[in-house]
Parts: structure tokens; C-alpha cells; sequence
């Protein structure tokens, strides 16, 4: 997942910093990180092309080599608020290209991992993707105030290349070759529908297009790190490295907590977690001090409930299909990324970051709250141990 971390963290981290240093807005900025993210949102369209056509790690090598390519572009393209439409076009093409890294990883890991193993094999694929996120962010960052992004992107690119070869080490999943595709289409329709109609995996559809645990507020901590009066370099060392390596161990920890104590403790208990640390750092004073221990926990937050969150996409899903069901239920568990980076963005522009924060803490309490409720109710009908084969 390194690959697919790397390309969204130069994203969401390096990019911002660079737009809002080249005389855009937070909110224009937040709207092109969200139109970036939004391409998890679309992944499900492509899904199926890793479970009916070629072979999980053929469709790795071409996400890897994609993915790679389009992060070169982005950095060769001018950062010209006149050029915002360009931009915005080149960002979204990026994103969608490590979408192709993502959706054979979740194919192998519905097929290589036993079922009590899950939980962890969630964690390490969030560590994989968060880990990513800090090292694109970070290192991107920094090379490119120290030197240029052109630099940047050639070392992040390499780095991605040198990462993906460890798909080498992993036994391949072929396509079942029974069927016609159209056939195999009608097929893998029906699975989905037979799916859906299970009330705990309803359930858990609506649960991930919640505003709960989004971890929004991490694609505009380098946008808005001058409100707390910290340095670029401060910027890349706290939202990149340090982050991605306190979300890689949250994850690993949140993988851990839902083979323990279950995914509905997990997933709900994770994202209270994000919410106290940022309405702690609502409140706290403007300074550099806060920031760098308000990111970082909120970093370590993040970790937890994406763990959380795919060890429960990978109780729904089962294993048919399962690249093209693990592609749609996370395509749909980025809505709230999406819509939460933009509130963020208007949030800040209207009012300020303490108060973009404390609504991002409020809104994900109450919904916790509304869940909780809804999951005593599917116990008390015994609904929440149907599960898919």
C-alpha cells in the first residue's frame, strides 16, 4: 500500500502547503484536495476490472506504474491559481491511478488471510496506506522546500517503484475463467445485491458514509499551520514522517482492538478518540507546541479508526467477488472524506480553525451516539451475526 500512501499523501500534504504559499484560499485549496479524494469515492466503477480480467498482481504492476507516472506529471505542472481547472484535472487523474494499487491489496487480502487474522491484515494495510500518506506528505514536503518538486516527484517516484516489488513476494490470484465477462457481470451484480440485503452489512454501509472518524482535518494541517505559527519545516517533519508513522502504528493497534474487543467497539471507540483530540485542540492556545502534539495524536487517532475501518469492510464483504465489493463499500466509506474536507475548508474561511475543529469533533460525537443506538437495535433482534459467504 506504500505506493498508493505516497501519491495521496503529496496530495493532501505537499500540495496544500505549496497552493496556499502560491496565493490560493484554504477553501479553493480544500475543494482541490476533495476533488483529488474523490476519486475513492469512484473506484467501484473499476473495480470489477481486477476480478474479471487480469490477475491481481498484473493489475498491481500497472496501478504501481500508473500511479508513479501521474505523480511525476503533477509535479511538472505549474501551481498558478489561473491554472486552477489544470490542476484540479491532473490531481484527480493522480488519485485515480493509486485507486489500481488499492483494489488487487484488497483482493489479496480477502483471499490470503484466514478470517481471525483480519483485523490485523487491516491494520497493516491502513499502516501501509497512512504510513505512505506521511512519507509523500513529509519527504515531499521537505525536498520541495529544500530543493524543487521536480525533485520531489522523481524521488517519491522511485521510492514508490522500489516499494511495489514486494508484490513479487505474494502469491498471485487468477481470474476464474468459467464464465463469460457478461456473464461473470450478472453474476457479481447479484452477489452484490445478495449482499446488501443482509441488515449488518446495511448497516455497516450507512456507518461508513457517516461523518464519524472522516480524518478530514489531516488533508489541511499544512494549509493551516500558520495559524499556530509553525515553520515549513516544522510542517513537513509533524504532518509527514512523524504522522505517517504514528498512523502506521495506530493502525497496527486498531487492527489489534478489533480481533480483541470486536469491529463495532473498534470503529466506534477509534473515532471518539479523533473527536476529543480535536475538540482538545480547538480549545488549546494558537502555538507551535499545540499544533505539533494535537497532529500527531490526531495522526495516531486516524490510524485507529481506519483499521477499524477495514477490518469491518472485510467482515462485509466475505470473499467472492471481493475485489469489486471491498472496492465499492470503500468507495463509499470516502464520501465523508470528501464532504468533510470541504466543510473544513468553509468552515476555516468562515470562521476560523478552532472552530472548523470543534464542529468536526461535535458532528462526529453525535453520530457516534445515533450508532450506538442503531446497533442496540440490531441486537435485540439478533441481526448482528448475519454475515456473507
Amino acid at each position: 500500500m506504500l505506493p498508493q500512501g505516497i501519491s495521496q499523501g503529496f496530495v493532501t500534504i505537499t500540495l496544500p502547503y505549496l497552493l496556499t504559499h502560491n496565493g490560493f484560499s484554504v477553501a479553493t485549496t480544500a475543494a482541490i484536495v476533495a476533488v483529488g479524494v474523490s476519486a475513492n469515492i469512484w473506484r467501484f466503477l473499476w473495480g470489477p476490472l481486477a476480478d474479471l480480467t487480469l490477475s491481481l498482481r498484473r493489475w498491481y504492476v500497472i496501478g504501481a506504474l500508473a500511479s508513479t507516472a501521474a505523480l511525476l506529471l503533477l509535479c511538472l505542472t505549474p501551481f498558478t491559481v489561473k491554472g486552477v481547472a489544470l490542476l484540479t484535472v491532473i490531481v484527480f487523474i493522480s488519485q485515480v491511478a493509486s485507486t489500481f494499487v488499492m483494489l488487487p491489496v484488497g483482493g489479496f487480502m480477502a483471499h490470503r488471510i484466514e478470517a481471525k487474522k483480519k483485523g490485523r491484515a487491516g491494520g497493516w494495510f491502513q499502516a501501509g496506506s497512512l504510513g505512505g500518506v506521511g512519507l509523500g506528505g513529509g519527504a515531499g514536503l521537505w525536498l520541495t522546500t529544500h530543493y524543487s518538486v521536480t525533485v520531489a516527484g522523481m524521488v517519491l517516484s522511485i521510492a514508490s517503484i522500489l516499494f511495489a516489488l514486494v508484490v513479487l513476494l505474494i502469491k498471485d490470484v487468477q481470474r476464474v475463467k468459467n464464465n463469460s465477462i457478461a456473464a461473470e457481470l450478472v453474476m457479481m451484480g447479484k452477489d452484490i445485491l445478495a449482499m446488501i440485503r443482509i441488515p449488518v452489512v446495511l448497516f455497516v454501509i450507512i456507518l461508513i458514509c457517516l461523518p464519524i472518524g472522516s480524518g478530514a482535518a489531516a488533508n489541511l494541517w499544512s494549509a493551516i499551520a500558520a495559524d499556530w505559527k509553525t515553520d515549513a519545516d516544522t510542517v513537513a517533519l509533524i504532518t509527514g514522517v512523524l504522522s505517517g508513522a504514528l498512523s502506521a502504528v495506530g493502525s497496527v493497534v486498531g487492527g489489534f482492538i478489533a480481533d480483541r474487543w470486536g469491529n463495532w467497539v473498534a470503529y466506534l471507540g477509534c473515532a471518539m478518540v479523533c473527536a476529543l483530540v480535536t475538540a482538545a485542540m480547538a480549545v488549546l492556545p494558537l502555538r507551535p507546541e499545540e499544533y505539533i502534539a494535537g497532529v500527531l495524536a490526531y495522526a495516531f487517532g486516524v490510524g485507529l479508526i481506519y483499521a477499524a475501518f477495514s477490518s469491518v469492510l472485510l467482515y462485509a464483504i466475505g470473499r467472492k467477488n471481493a475485489s469489486t465489493k471491498y472496492a465499492l463499500l470503500s468507495s463509499l466509506g470516502n464520501l465523508p472524506v470528501v464532504y468533510m474536507t470541504s466543510f473544513d475548508g468553509w468552515a476555516h474561511d468562515k470562521h476560523s480553525s478552532q472552530y472548523m475543529l470543534m464542529a468536526e469533533a461535535v458532528i462526529c460525537t453525535l453520530f457516534v451516539l445515533l450508532c450506538i443506538i442503531a446497533l442496540g437495535r440490531l441486537r435485540a433482534k439478533n441481526l448482528l451475526l448475519q454475515t456473507i459467504d
